[in-house]
């Protein structure tokens, strides 16, 4: 089937091979000037960018447009895939072949020979397969531990990696006193006056809260976008209870926004 019979094709399994006939015609002489243009470099924004709205739509439970973001999410994948080949590196089929290998060797007590039987078990293995086949087994332990991921989720990963090891808090009451010493530490350098000091103390700080929220089994950035969600709710129930009273954000003082931010609070708005 040639690629403009293969673009047009309805056959439900042909999808996928259609998907990537769109995506070579429109990268070929003739095509779409934009598409041609880019990089790998060029869409890391928008890879970044599809990631985060597909995780917004599954936090939401909005079923309805998952199939879509994950559409477009898709469409990087086959993009990135698309430039490769043309530079003769690598194709789809090979990105496939490579994540599904990767599969059936990192599940042996499903595919081989090995006996684990519970998650714990599962993903001590599944480490132990991945520091032998990267050649890990001399570098640091943490070598390259979320190397890429937005720093909540790399603190997150490195913090849970160490743990396998038994470097751990044995409770969660001293994560909560080190979260209270960090805090400590952050107010005696703002009183220093050292802004060195300050932001370092802000990071460990930072740090110390994203190990709370691993003892308790919930996503950092899950509970920032909450949080953002709500932020975002209130304040726009602040704007509106001003504009009731004839005032905009631009002419409010402080203590009107404040009174406008508590009632917005209080009514359980956000």
């Amino acid at each position: 089937m040639t690629d403009a019979e293969m673009i047009d094709s309805p056959d439900a399994e042909q999808q996928l091979a259609r998907l990537r006939a769109i995506m070579h015609r429109l990268r070929a002489p003739g095509g779409c000037p934009w598409d041609a243009e880019q990089t790998h470099e060029s869409i890391v924004p928008n890879l970044i960018e599809e990631a985060y709205e597909t995780v917004d739509t599954i936090q939401r439970g909005d079923h309805e447009h998952l199939k879509e973001e994950l559409g477009d999410l898709l469409l990087q994948v086959v993009f990135h895939s698309e430039m490769a080949e043309e530079a003769g590196r690598f194709n789809l089929d090979d990105v496939a072949r490579g994540i599904s290998e990767k599969l059936v060797r990192r599940h042996p007590h499903v595919f081989a020979q090995s006996d684990v039987t519970t998650t714990d078990a599962v993903l001590q293995q599944w480490d132990a397969i991945k520091r032998t086949e990267k050649g890990d087994e001399e570098k640091p332990y943490l070598h390259g531990v979320g190397k890429g991921l937005p720093g909540l989720l790399r603190a997150h990963k490195l913090q849970k990696k160490a743990s396998k090891v038994g470097f751990d808090w044995p409770h969660e009451s001293g994560v909560l006193a080190k979260i209270h010493e960090e805090l400590g530490e952050l107010q005696s350098a703002i009183e220093s006056g050292d802004s060195e000091a300050v932001a370092e103390e802000m990071g460990d700080l930072l740090f110390s809260v994203v190990n709370l929220t691993r003892f308790r089994n919930i996503d950092p950035e899950v509970l920032m976008a909450a949080a953002n969600a709500k932020f975002e709710k209130r304040f726009g129930a602040m704007e509106h209870l001003l504009k009731t009273q004839g005032i905009t954000l631009d002419a409010a003082s402080p203590s009107q926004m404040e009174d406008a931010w508590e009632t917005a609070k209080l009514n359980s708005i956000g």
